[in-house]
């Protein structure tokens, strides 16, 4: 075993784009494996039903180049975790594509890892009929035989387990689905014989990249360094560095309790950490610990289409209709709700969206609106794109004409900046499921293939 383990950290999401003078400062502390997340359900649900990324292909290649370049040139593992957004057979094929357009000019046939993260519905459903799929929380809807049908696409969150059986086959790529963020950091720990929880709390943070130093961002490099009964987080731009607060900050980051992180299998207990200055930018970090649960949940997660929508964007700077706005926009409203009286209105919504006037916090806002002008967004979701088109667009030359008190022209209420003005956006996607499942005695459902 070595004395330490070194971990490089590119950046927060692939695709991002780093540095590239931060990233060689990086690979001159000779790192044992580049590790970088390409996933998140920040962006809704709408990636995964759509089986879309959450950064285009040229900004994914061009990370990718300069990775794959490293870990084979210093014949290093590379490990991607969530590939493609939200890790589902899509988005790691897209990866895969990619990979292979870079690979296609070069003598070297790296071998390849591709860890898939799906469930068909029947697995699903066996596992809804035998009482192992559990809500979030209380507000996580029920997953029922109707939703699991309608949902065509559910990943599920590896932890390391089948991470570390593609680093025992000597795969120099590894391509995961969809993971549990920390897990493929924690996994190159773990396989070197280090502590699982200094791993995969280290894990925890070098997943945003440079997030955890001071100026934070996860756009720039981070090395991390696993010791015996400690690690060490060290910033790679010289214009960062790392803090006893800073990185005890983003301890707590994206956590729902502030020393407790639930993970596959285990809990992450980080009540007893330590943070100190370890001189040079970097902290060191200690007293992680890793605890086994007595069952084994992995995080499901499912997109179904909910609706269509189209949406218009315009500008008001008439100071009279800005006072009146909520009062004109439910004169509006129900024009043109009678204008579609042979449309339900249980299968349609009609939204306005202020920006300028409390579009963020709505009525919890506690400034008193001062301005102008604002962005006013109509959108209109219904059961069908042609529905939500053909509503918003009489919404929007209703409002553009409508007749309010004070109002000095004929017409021209409203400012549109581009043309045409209605946007179709296409289906909306909702998370139908977002549950725990808990895995049968010695399961690990997470398929490896080996390319």
């Amino acid at each position: 075993m070595s004395k330490e383990i070194r971990i490089l950290s590119p950046c927060g999401m692939l695709g991002y784009g780093f540095p590239i003078e931060s990233f060689k400062n990086g690979m001159k502390k000779k790192p044992h494996a580049i590790v970088v997340d390409a996933g998140s359900t920040d962006a809704g649900p709408h990636k995964l039903g759509a089986g879309v990324g959450i950064v285009s292909k040229r900004a994914a290649k061009k990370d990718l180049e300069i990775l794959i370049s490293a870990a084979l040139e210093t014949h290093i593992p590379l490990i991607i975790g969530s590939a493609g957004g939200a890790g589902a057979k899509p988005h790691v094929e897209w990866t895969l594509d990619i990979i292979d357009e870079i690979l296609s000019n070069r003598k070297a046939k790296p071998k390849v890892g591709v860890i898939w993260a799906d469930f068909d519905n029947a697995y699903i459903s066996q596992a809804l009929n035998e009482g192992r799929i559990g809500k979030m929380s209380p507000n996580v809807p029920d997953l029922t035989p109707h939703s699991l049908a309608e949902t065509h696409s559910i990943v599920a969150q590896m932890g390391h387990e089948p991470i570390l059986e593609a680093l025992h086959q000597k795969c120099d790529l590894v391509v995961c689905g969809r993971a549990f963020d920390p897990s493929p950091f924690a996994a190159v720990g773990i396989f070197n014989g280090m502590d699982a929880g200094l791993s995969y709390h280290l894990g925890k943070i070098l997943e945003c990249g440079a997030l955890c130093a001071e100026p934070g961002t996860t756009k720039d490099c981070i090395l991390g360094t696993i010791k015996e009964s400690s690690f060490t987080v060290q910033a790679l731009n010289p214009i960062r560095k790392c803090s006893t607060t800073s990185v005890a900050a983003h301890t707590f980051y994206e956590k729902d309790h502030p020393y407790i992180l639930h993970g596959p299998g285990f809990l992450l207990d980080l009540s007893q950490c330590k943070f100190k200055d370890a001189g040079e930018g970097s902290v060191e970090v200690s007293g992680s610990k890793y605890v086994l649960t007595k069952d084994y949940h992995v995080k499901l997660e499912g997109a179904r289409v909910k609706a269509y929508r189209t949406f218009v964007l315009a500008g008001i700077r008439d100071p009279i209709l800005i006072k009146n706005i909520e009062k004109i926009e439910a004169a509006v409203k129900e024009e043109v709700t009678g204008h579609y009286k042979d449309i339900p209105e249980h299968s349609y919504q009609i939204n306005f969206y202020h920006y300028g006037k409390n579009a963020v916090l709505g009525e919890n806002e506690s400034e008193p609106f001062s301005g102008h002008e604002i962005g006013l967004v109509f959108e209109v979701v219904a059961d069908t794109q042609e529905a939500a088109s053909s509503i918003c667009a009489t919404l929007r030359s209703t409002f553009l004409h409508y007749g309010y008190e004070g109002r000095k022209s004929t017409a021209g209420n409203l400012a549109f900046p581009f043309a045409p003005s209605d946007i179709e956006f296409g289906p909306v996607y909702e998370f139908s499921i977002y549950h725990l499942m808990k895995l049968k005695k010695s399961e690990m459902p997470f398929q490896l293939e080996v390319l």
